[in-house]
């Protein structure tokens, strides 16, 4: 079984992007290729926890609307 793979796009706050499964440095010249494999697996890496984080959250949020509220005030 092959690893997981990042998303395409934009890594959230940070000047690079993910493009046809390549990742590129982003400045105000311009951008380059990131070319280091260490510094790539780290990329990676790093969006796949944001997105596995990013999914967490989500449930979080479903399961929270979800869920029946309790009326503090109720009578027992």
């Amino acid at each position: 079984m092959s690893a997981p793979t990042p998303q395409q796009g934009r890594l959230a706050h940070a000047p690079v992007v993910l493009r046809s499964g390549r990742w590129w440095l982003n400045g105000g010249a311009g951008s380059i290729p990131a070319a280091d494999p260490a510094f790539t697996a780290a990329l990676d890496t790093f969006a796949l926890s944001m997105a596995a984080a990013d999914r967490a959250v989500a449930n979080l949020h479903i399961r929270q609307d979800e869920t029946p509220s309790v009326d503090p005030g109720g009578m027992r």
